[in-house]
This record gives structure tokens, C-alpha cells and sequence, in this order.
């Protein structure tokens, strides 16, 4: 059955014009429990929402226009297949096991059923020749053929890109909007829907009535079927939405247009998808917000609905359980309960770091500085803000304007420094290089400003200003394979101190990329060996690398099972050519360009620092935390001697705090639990007499006597091992 409710998401962009409405996680599972048995009907219709007005008429103009032009030219190709297929190919499966098949006939789900009756019913989408594929789709060609379900990111992505059409042909069809751009979200949960309403802001009371649009289309089974257009057949079938337009004419001229259909919806999607929407077992609205079209405030308003899906109800109950899980544990909140932090609207965006938050700030940078000088790096200071004409020979000015602040002075167009690398080519520039000098690593904790539109903002996870833990490798192209190796090393320090597990995925060559063909291969050839030389699992993410270079992408998982992007490892072969970088190599009359690696490891240290909060639950280790240790005097007899050991615990380098209030002992030591003291000393007329502490631990009831030296020994022990 498809269970429909009504979540909260923790990172999703929030609304500027309809704020969501929060729903509790009992009402959530009360109503997983009270939805029908499959083949059932409920008693009652679902709550139809608010009014709305509805463009009938441009339903009735499209939709049926739309199905009769893609049946059309589905017969068109289906009978130009059937009259080329039948002759035999050969399926190679990851085993080596070899499949006979037909040309243009056999399809993946064919190969599947031949396996095995439970790979058939739960396989969401195959890979052919390392190309992503639908299950119904016609193989071509000799291949080799592999098979996903959802328990693979292949799958589960394809079964979220999937849902999100089953959200659009929902929202299409009870609001008549014109849909725009309906993809997995970027943080590797759920999907979401773009489509523009007119006036209309959708909130949670929408919900009921766009939900059981999705049930019905589920209910249908209805399958999803690809057709391949010309770009004159694309603009026809679309010309009644502007925005599917502004899309099919930017695409390159030998770019292959496809359309998919699932009931009445009929979108303009490259794929692929699941063989039919009753896989779609489970699915939910999360949120609805607003956003603006291709991300620029001076365009259309648009309203975004999140969801997220799974192929059965137990994983929807699960998620559901750790959203409401997560949202104990809200960064903000947090950060607000604890003082570390908070926002100002007359600086939307950028974060006040109050006291205690500096500490934890600060302590991550320390830390990653450390390691710079154990690891070889020399660090560096550059402006925070440039001419526009270094932007121009960076490429950024052509790809990245949009999200820069711009000001003019002097009648010149300057802009605040979105990322570093560019500065560091200059001071790589500055004088003439030798081949000695190399790898040279450069390292900033620079501030960077990124202009964010305002709905996009969220806590200390989306911010405009930052600093990131940003460092670049100049190199040789010998040397490429020991950065990376080195740097992998760095990422699997400092995130094991973290608690972290994490991912590595290989980002190959995008659509649109600069620089030659060979080159890349090369880049990623580089890559390849370091990763498989590291020794941990990895993954092919294809054409999913920057535009000057292939990438390892490194999602963390934290305590509450959720994936991050936060270190990032780049290869740039572009970025030096674009500033003519050299250096002189063993010939000192020869001249050789460097290789760029561009690396991170925190990534933004603002956001580092929000997933720590909420991996940590609150509860920050001892060598980060901002409140290491509290004394608490049992009396007034005993606070001198509480304020000389603060004094020496402060010597000594640790935070140190005194509670003089006239609370009983065991309200001092709650309250100490309760704001995530890590350590609790308790002092009395004994313990001052034999310059002892009786040391409470945060979250035991068990306390250690300790001199003051055995305390401060430990104390630099517990710190030195990051516990």
C-alpha cells in the first residue's frame, strides 16, 4: 500500500512565503498504521485542503495533446525497432556468466526474470555498459548488464527521481501549474518538485489532497515509457510551459532530448526510471517552500514540494522515527540552548559566534592546523576581495557570478572572493618556481562570502559568509597519486577522531567540461590508482566531476545515520593553464605547468561545525568541548579553595567555570549535567584540605577522588587523545 503523511525535513531550504507546519511524530505514525490494506478502500475521502482555482482549461489543452503526440512517436520507433530486431547479442553479467539475447527485443527486466522471480520484482534500474538504464528499455548491443535495487544508490536514487514524477503528475493535475524541474535532492534524500502556481503558496494543508493524487497514480501501476524527440518535436509537445522551453533550448545541438510518460504526465527528463510507480510503496510530503527559477531572485517565484518515498512502509516508519530523532537534536536549537551561537537580520546569513562557540570554532581550526604542520603545508593570507578581472581569467566570472557580491569602486567591478584558489594562483605567480619547490601546499582559513538567495539560508548549514579549511597542491603530474594518497590519509584521521564513517565516490568528466579529452583521462587515471592504493571501498559517481577537473567525493555518516558532503579532493589541470602557472623544471630552460588539487577536509568549518553539534547530540567530546569542567563548592567554607583550582585548571589550559551560587550540591552538580559540563568537580572542606576533587563524569554517577596533578595529567591525557 502507499502510505502518505506529513513530515518535517531537517536541511531543506525554508519557506519564504508559506512557513510548513510541523507535525508530531505520534500523529505521523497513527496515521501510517490507520492507512488501508492494499486492494482497500478508506472510508472516508482525505481532507481536501484549502480552495484553490484550478486552470481546468489548460488541462484540457494539454494533457491530452501531450499523450496523443508521445503515442505517436512511440509507435513511430516502436516499429522501426521491431523491424531491425532479432539478431543475437550477448549479455555479460558481473559474475562473467554470459546471456543470449535479442537486438532491440531483450530487456534488462527480461535478464532479471531469467535470474530469479525475487531480482525481477525488486530491481528499480540497470546499468548498461557503465550507462545508467531503464529495466524496460531495449538493449542495444553486446553489453555489459548490471542490476540495482533499491539498497544501491543507483536504485535508490532512480526510485526518488521516479517519485518525484509522481509528485509532479499530483501537482500538475490537482493545480494545474506548469511544472519546471523535479529532481533528487542533493543531499541524497528524497526529492522535491519546481512548479509555478501563479499566487498560490502551498503549505502542510495541501498535503492531504497532493498525496492522494500520488496514491492514485501508484494504484495504477502505471509504467514509466521512454521516447526519444527532436528538438522541434520537444518544443511542440511543450509550448504551452515557458520554462520547459527556457530548457530545451539550451540544450546542446547533438543532445539526445528524451520524454518520459506515467499516466497523464508527460515530462521532459533524460531518466532513467523504475519500470512502474507501484514500486513506489511508501511516499511522503515533507514540505512545501518557495524557490526562484534557475535560482535567480530576479526571476519567477516558484513554490517546491519535498517528499521522500521507499519501497515498503517499515523503511518510511524508520526514516520518519529519525527525522523526529534529528530534530531533538536541531543545531539551532542546540546552539541556542548551549550560547554558542545566533543570527542577526541585519546580517541574514552570517553567524555571531558568541564565547563558547568561538571556543569550538577555534579548537577545529587549531586542530587542522596541527596537522598542517605535521603534513607539509605552509599557510597563506589573501585579499577578500578582487578585481572582476581575475575572476574573468578564472572562469568563475562566467560560471559563478551570480552567487558573488559585487561592488564597484573607482568605477571598477570588484567582488568578494567566493573561494580562494584563484589568490593562490597569484601567489603561486608571484616569482619564478623551480621543480624543488613542488608539491608546494598552500593552506588559508580565509573568509569567503557566497551570496545565497534568502530562502536558502538555513542555520549554520547554508550560510553567506564562511571559512573553509581550504588548501591547494601545486605539483607535478608524477606527483599527483601521493597528494591524493596523502590527503586520504588526512580525510581518515581526522574523521575517525570525528566518529565518522565515510564514502568515496570517483566524479568522472561532466557534459560540459574544460580542457582536452586525454587530459582528463589522465586526471582520472591518477585518481583511480590513489583510491584503489588507499585500500577502502569506492564507487564511480560518472560525469559528476567539476567543469576543470575529475573530483573524490567524500560523504561522512554521522551518529543519526545521515549523510553529509563536507571534504572534497579536486584535480585541476585548468585552473594553471587559465593563469599561464610554470615552473622550471630539472632543465632549468624548460618550463612545465603544475597540477592543481584543490582540497578540504572540514569543508566549511561553520557547517563542520553544526553536524558536529547534532552528531554529538549536544554532548561535545572533552577536547573540543566549550565547558570542559565546572567546580562546585559544597559551601561557602570551600569556594577559596574552588577559586584556586579554577586558577590552576585555567594555567593549564583547559576551560574552567566556578558555580558560587548558594544551590544545594546536588542542584550545582544537575545543572553542570544539564549544560554538558564534561567534568563535575566537586570540593569540600576534605578535598580542600588534601588539595583533592571529587570528579563526576557528565552522564555517570560515579565519582574519582584526584589530586590536583593527577587531575591535570589526566585532563591533558583526555585532550591529547581527542576523547
Amino acid at each position: 500500500m502507499i502510505i502518505c503523511c506529513r513530515v518535517l525535513g531537517q536541511f531543506s531550504v525554508p519557506s519564504r512565503r508559506a512557513p510548513p507546519q510541523k507535525t508530531s511524530i505520534i500523529r505521523l505514525l497513527c496515521s501510517l498504521s490507520s492507512q488501508p490494506a492494499m486492494g482497500k478502500k478508506p472510508n472516508a475521502q482525505p481532507d481536501s485542503g484549502p480552495d484553490h482555482p484550478k486552470d481546468v482549461a489548460y488541462l484540457d489543452s494539454v494533457i491530452p495533446k501531450r499523450i496523443a503526440l508521445f503515442e505517436s512517436i512511440k509507435a513511430e520507433q516502436l516499429a522501426s525497432r521491431q523491424s531491425i530486431s532479432g539478431d543475437p547479442i550477448k549479455i555479460t553479467l558481473p559474475d562473467g556468466s554470459v546471456k543470449e539475447g535479442k537486438k532491440w527485443a531483450t530487456t534488462p527486466f527480461d535478464i532479471a526474470k531469467e535470474i530469479s522471480k525475487g531480482l525481477a520484482s525488486n530491481a528499480l534500474i540497470s546499468k548498461v555498459n557503465g550507462v545508467l538504464w531503464d529495466m524496460s528499455r531495449a538493449l542495444e548491443s553486446d553489453c555489459d548488464l548490471k542490476l540495482f535495487t533499491f539498497d544501491s544508490d543507483e536504485g535508490r536514487d532512480t526510485l526518488w527521481h521516479s517519485s518525484a514524477h509522481i509528485l509532479g503528475q499530483s501537482l500538475e493535475m490537482e493545480y494545474g501549474c506548469k511544472l519546471c524541474i523535479g529532481p533528487c535532492t542533493t543531499r541524497g534524500e528524497g526529492f522535491y518538485y519546481d512548479a509555478f502556481y501563479g499566487d498560490l503558496g502551498l503549505n502542510d494543508d495541501h498535503f492531504r489532497r497532493i498525496e492522494a493524487g500520488a496514491a492514485k497514480a501508484v494504484g495504477e501501476k502505471q509504467p514509466f515509457e521512454r521516447i526519444e524527440v527532436t528538438r522541434d518535436q520537444a518544443l511542440k509537445m511543450f509550448s504551452e510551459n515557458k520554462f520547459k522551453i527556457e530548457i530545451i533550448n539550451e540544450l546542446p545541438e547533438d543532445k539526445t532530448i528524451t520524454v518520459y510518460r506515467c499516466g497523464p504526465l508527460v515530462d521532459l527528463c533524460r531518466g532513467p526510471h523504475i519500470p512502474n510507480t507501484s514500486f513506489v510503496k511508501a511516499f511522503a510530503c515533507l514540505k512545501a517552500s518557495s524557490a526562484y527559477w534557475r535560482g535567480n531572485k530576479d526571476r519567477e517565484s516558484l513554490q517546491r514540494v519535498y517528499g521522500i518515498s521507499y519501497p515498503d512502509q517499515k523503511r518510511l516508519k524508520e526514516y520518519i522515527a529519525r527525522l523526529e530523532e534529528a530534530k531533538k537534536y536541531d543545531h539551532r536549537e542546540l546552539g541556542k540552548n548551549q550560547e554558542l551561537f545566533f543570527f542577526h537580520p541585519l546580517s541574514p546569513g552570517s553567524c555571531f559566534f558568541l564565547p563558547h562557540g568561538a571556543r569550538v570554532y577555534n579548537k577545529l581550526v587549531e586542530f587542522i592546523r596541527n596537522q598542517y604542520w605535521k603534513r607539509g603545508y605552509e599557510e597563506v593570507v589573501s585579499p577578500n576581495i578582487y578585481n572582476m578581472q581575475l575572476w574573468e581569467t578564472s572562469g568563475h566570472a562566467a560560471n559563478y557570478k551570480e552567487n558573488m557580491f559585487l561592488l564597484e569602486i573607482e568605477k571598477q567591478e570588484f567582488g568578494l572572493k567566493p573561494m580562494n584558489c584563484p589568490g593562490h594562483c597569484l601567489i603561486f605567480d608571484h616569482r619564478v618556481r623551480s621543480y624543488r619547490e613542488l608539491p608546494l601546499r598552500l593552506a588559508e582559513f580565509g573568509v569567503l562570502h557566497r551570496n545565497e538567495a534568502s530562502g536558502a539560508l538555513s542555520g549554520l548549514t547554508r550560510v553567506r559568509r564562511f571559512q573553509q579549511d581550504d588548501a591547494h597542491i601545486f605539483c607535478r603530474e608524477s606527483q599527483i597519486k601521493d597528494e591524493v594518497r596523502n590527503e586520504l590519509d588526512f580525510i581518515n584521521h581526522t574523521y575517525g577522531i570525528f566518529g565518522f564513517t565515510f564514502d568515496l565516490k570517483l566524479s568522472t568528466r561532466p557534459e560540459k567540461y574544460l580542457g582536452d579529452l586525454a587530459t582528463w583521462e589522465k586526471a582520472e587515471a591518477a585518481l583511480a590508482e590513489a583510491l584503489d592504493e588507499f585500500g577502502k571501498p569506492w564507487e564511480i559517481n560518472e560525469a559528476d566531476g567539476a567543469f576543470y577537473g575529475p573530483k573524490i567525493d567524500i560523504s561522512v555518516n554521522d551518529a543519526l545515520s545521515r549523510k553529509f558532503q563536507c571534504a572534497t579532493l579536486q584535480l585541476d589541470f585548468q585552473l594553471p593553464s587559465r593563469f599561464n602557472l610554470s615552473f622550471s623544471a630539472e632543465d632549468e630552460a624548460k618550463k612545465e605547468r603544475p597540477v592543481m588539487i584543490h582540497r578540504a577536509i572540514l569543508g566549511s568549518v561553520e557547517r563542520m561545525f553544526a553536524i558536529l553539534l547534532e552528531h554529538y547530540k549536544g554532548k561535545w567530546p572533552f577536547w573540543l568541548s566549550p565547558r570542559q569542567t565546572i567546580v562546585c563548592p559544597v559551601s561557602e567554607k570551600s569556594e577559596n579553595y574552588a577559586m584556586q583550582v579554577k586558577d590552576w585548571i585555567h594555567q593549564a589550559g583547559f576551560y574552567v567555570d566556578v558555580d558560587t551560587s548558594d544551590r544545594t550540591i546536588q542542584k550545582k552538580v544537575r545543572e553542570a549535567q544539564v549544560a554538558q559540563y564534561n567534568y563535575i568537580l566537586v570540593v569540600g572542606e576534605k578535598e580542600s584540605e588534601n588539595n583533592q576533587v571529587s570528579v563526576r563524569v557528565r552522564d555517570k554517577a560515579d565519582v574519582a577522588v584526584k589530586s590536583i596533578d593527577e587531575l591535570l595529567k589526566f585532563f591533558k591525557e583526555e585532550a591529547a587523545a581527542f576523547h
